[in-house]
């Protein structure tokens, strides 16, 4: 379970509570993801791609979330936060399993995409929910130990800079389902932070095309 930090950026510290907030989207994600692969009926080519493109979707934000993280995080971490650098090593050990685990969840989605069965899409959905258990265990070690690390060891421009990490693995045509995603169970207070971060033109754009564009993603994957 995560501790609570303040849900209102500052310029002197870093606004660890948008971590909370991500984890939230991939909380929900890999929960619903399973249930809609094991939902699609025999044979159906047509749903079975879409709901391998969210999958898809939502591997990318993980990943792009965790390429931040390797770069920024850890190595700061290990150099500042003794003595806790053998809980950085933990966190950066859970990263190379859930890794492993997107590895195995590949080439089972290429192939229960392209032929769809229950047998298959059974196998697939079981992988999800064991890449969850262990992706929801890293998120809450993450929350409850790392996040307060982070609050004396790192600045704020250190912390926003993992976001252009990430950045560079991750589609700019998925980007904003991403952060539609993210934004999905935001309080109005959490909305405002989120959005407020954002340079004008981008913020305009994901208030506006981008709302829609994740209003119709939301619709196809989850309607069914």
């Amino acid at each position: 379970m995560s501790t609570t930090f303040s849900t209102t950026p500052t310029t002197d510290r870093p606004w660890v509570h948008e971590m909370v907030i991500v984890h939230r989207a991939f909380r929900r994600e890999f929960v619903l993801l399973p249930r809609l692969v094991r939902e699609v009926p025999e044979g159906d080519v047509r749903r079975a791609a879409t709901v391998a493109r969210a999958l898809h979707v939502v591997l990318g934000g993980l990943e792009m979330h965790h390429t931040g993280e390797d770069a920024v995080l850890w190595p700061r971490l290990l150099e500042r936060a003794a003595p806790s650098t053998g809980l950085v090593e933990t966190m950066q050990a859970q990263h190379d399993g859930v890794d492993e685990y997107a590895e195995r969840v590949a080439p089972l989605l290429a192939a229960w995409a392209q032929a769809p069965t229950r047998a298959g899409g059974a196998e697939l959905a079981d992988l999800l929910d064991s890449f969850a258990a262990a992706l929801f265990e890293h998120l809450d070690l993450e929350e409850r130990e790392i996040l307060p690390l982070c609050l004396r060891h790192l600045t704020a421009r250190e912390w926003d800079g993992m976001a252009d990490h990430g950045l560079e693995v991750m589609e700019r045509s998925e980007l904003p389902i991403i952060f539609g995603a993210v934004l999905e169970e935001c309080t109005p207070q959490e909305r405002r932070a989120m959005l407020g971060r954002l340079p004008l033109v981008p913020r305009t754009l994901l208030r506006t095309v981008g709302a829609w564009q994740y209003r119709r993603y939301v619709s196809r994957v989850r309607g069914g």
